[in-house]
């Protein structure tokens, strides 16, 4: 079951892509349109594995596919249409209610965990099989769905010599990817390193967003927690590890604040998961982004590491700025994608340049890691 592939009727993928921008100091002031035309004949793909957004009332949901996961797809994935073509499968996640504990909902098993990531594997094994004809795959997952990708990433892409040859990037928000502390590697994945470089090929992007120093308890930042247990991380903390925090604002210097430039759905109801852009409804096109409106920099303070998002709106700028609507232990998990996403889709597509380049220069073995 497909969510999004090439040639799908009713794909949420190929959503229009046109996008008002705003840079203040109100959402309506001064504004232009930009168009982003999906690619006639993108060189690489996209594997998308989509967040819990199902509200079923089952501990696993069922693989068929309502609005929410339509709406997310368009949301998180469609931007990048531009420079892959997507394939997204459907799975049987943990549902909301299995997750957050909702009454008459039977909590997360290990053997649910497993349902959910056998739809992933199937579909990547199928997608290799049928659809991917040596090109190269970026991967992209955000909480839930990046549990599965670190899952599927851990077990057959970063042991593998052939697969990894394939891997572009892997852009995986909200999921806790570790290592060990001051290092770029290992922990999590043995030989993928986390991106350093616009040109960087076979390397990951992770981060989880705060606008403030996750607590103690926080759900991410911290080594094993959150996600980290579903994608088969051993729980607790460990000192010697760290969650990754690469900043898509400034890859060479994570530390560094670098601008954001965010991509919001302006229809209210347009991410099930996500904050209300409430003012943005008056806006003829279905995106709007404001520049100039955050910074981020990678922090590490008191056991946790985390992308620190800042507002930088001058006074009197009225344009709506995100905050955390879960509570300080979940930061501002739920628009880890949308206020980075014009950072990380342009990041893609310098990437598949790079990739290209390098696939070119290689031969038919294709290219090496360089990050």
């Amino acid at each position: 079951m497909w969510l999004c592939r090439p040639g799908l009727a009713n794909d949420p993928c190929t959503a229009s892509l046109a996008a008002t921008v705003a840079p203040g100091p109100s959402p309506t002031s001064s504004t232009t349109v930009q168009r982003n035309p999906p690619a006639t004949t993108p060189a690489i793909d996209c594997f998308y594995v989509y967040p819990t957004v199902s509200a079923q009332h089952t501990t696993n949901a069922d693989l068929h596919i309502d609005p929410a996961e339509r709406l997310v797809a368009a949301a998180q994935a469609a931007p990048f249409a531009p420079n892959c073509r997507i394939f997204a499968p459907m799975y049987r996640q943990l549902t909301l209610g299995a997750l957050l504990g909702t009454s008459g909902v039977a909590a997360a098993t290990p053997a649910a965990v497993a349902l959910a990531y056998s739809d992933v594997l199937a579909a990547w094994k199928y997608y290799l099989a049928h659809d991917n004809d040596g090109r190269g795959v970026v991967f992209i997952g955000h909480s839930q769905g990046s549990s599965m990708l670190i899952k599927l990433l851990r077990s057959q892409v970063d042991p593998s010599p052939t697969e990894r040859r394939l891997l572009v990037s892997a852009i995986i928000l909200g999921g806790n990817v570790e290592v060990p502390v001051g290092q770029s590697v290992g922990g999590t994945f043995q030989h993928i390193p986390a991106c350093n470089a616009t040109s960087a090929t076979g390397c990951v992007v992770a981060y989880s967003s705060f606008n403030q120093t996750p607590p103690a308890n926080s759900l991410f930042a911290r080594a094993g927690t959150g996600v980290s247990v579903v994608s088969g991380k051993p729980p607790g903390p460990n000192s010697s590890f760290q969650v990754l925090c690469v900043n898509p604002a400034s890859l060479s210097s994570p530390a560094t604040p670098g601008p954001l430039q965010p991509y919001f759905p302006t229809s209210a109801t347009a991410v099930p998961t996500g904050s209300a852009q409430k003012t943005s409804g008056k806006l003829a096109t279905p995106w709007v982004t404001y520049p100039n409106l955050y910074t981020a920099q990678c922090e590490n303070k008191d056991g946790a590491s985390w992308l620190q998002v800042t507002d930088v709106a001058p006074l009197g700028d009225t344009r709506p700025v995100v905050s955390a609507v879960l509570g300080p232990t979940w930061g501002l998990h739920l628009e880890d994608v949308n206020l980075a996403l014009g950072n990380l889709v342009t990041l893609v597509g310098d990437q598949a340049t790079a990739f290209a380049a390098q696939s070119i220069a290689s031969g038919p073995d294709g290219p090496a890691t360089t990050s």
